[in-house]
């Protein structure tokens, strides 16, 4: 039986939430739902993983939660703000304050130091870094002494530490990962996957990724499943054979008679 996806937990807060959140592109004949009436709740100082098929709405599902793209209809909101009655300058304030994000392609300035990319979104909202959070935050993912160096002197992992790095260092309500380790091989993957987790159980930040991948998916804490753009299924404290398992199974249902 599918769990609940929308289960308050009796102890924390919720970073984000969804209700009702229905995204639809095109009209008529080209007309797709991309997410159908999806309800999730983001606890605080919790790793989720989204997985599904391709096409299946979790990427969609990622930048509606994180006012990247607006809904068609339903209620998105970043802790208690509700961002369909936000203006362009107050969504651009709201996820530059209060949400950090980590993407496939690490987006780093060729030209700037690691410290130099970490600080930058800072440095451009006029903000002065927390000193003892930040140099939490780096001697967490290990980039002590790589500060000084420029992206080409680092590598494919250490790239993507520092883009983790600076999506955690202006303290951010909620991080989003949008396949973060599609570009690492799985060496480079296990360590930033490490960081992801040990940001939420040490740190206390709030992670939700999209992966398609089952290892990728059992470093959270639970992991939601969407197909055809609703969420279908929840599992917590996931394996990697328990992800595949479900995801075998799921798949064995969708193209069932």
């Amino acid at each position: 039986m599918t769990a609940d996806l929308l289960p308050p937990h009796p102890t924390t807060g919720i970073a984000a939430a969804t209700t009702d959140l229905t995204k639809v592109y095109g009209s008529g004949d080209t007309r797709v739902v991309a997410l159908d009436r999806v309800d999730i709740a983001f606890r605080e100082g919790e790793f989720t993983a989204i997985m599904g098929p391709s096409g299946c709405g979790k990427s969609t599902l990622m930048h509606c939660a994180a006012g990247l793209d607006s809904a068609t209809s339903g209620s998105v909101r970043v802790g208690t703000t509700e961002l369909a009655g936000l203006g362009d300058r107050e969504l651009t304030r709201l996820r530059r304050d209060r949400i950090g994000f980590v993407f496939q392609a690490f987006n780093l300035l060729p030209t700037l130091t690691a410290l130099e990319n970490i600080t930058l979104p800072m440095d451009i909202a006029g903000r002065r870094p927390d000193p003892a959070w930040l140099d939490r935050v780096v001697s967490t993912v290990g980039l002590s002494d790589r500060l000084g160096h420029r992206p080409a002197q680092l590598s494919g992992g250490q790239q993507q530490r520092v883009a983790v790095a600076r999506a955690l260092a202006s303290r951010p309500a909620i991080v989003f990962g949008d396949e973060p380790t599609g570009n690492l091989d799985s060496r480079a993957g296990a360590e930033v996957l490490g960081f992801l987790r040990h940001s939420v159980r040490e740190l206390g930040q709030t992670v939700v990724m999209v992966t398609h991948d089952p290892v990728a998916a059992g470093y959270a804490d639970r992991v939601v499943f969407l197909s055809d753009g609703r969420l279908v299924e929840e599992l917590a404290r996931p394996t990697p054979d328990r992800v595949l398992d479900l995801m075998k199974s799921l798949g064995s249902l969708s193209h069932g008679g």
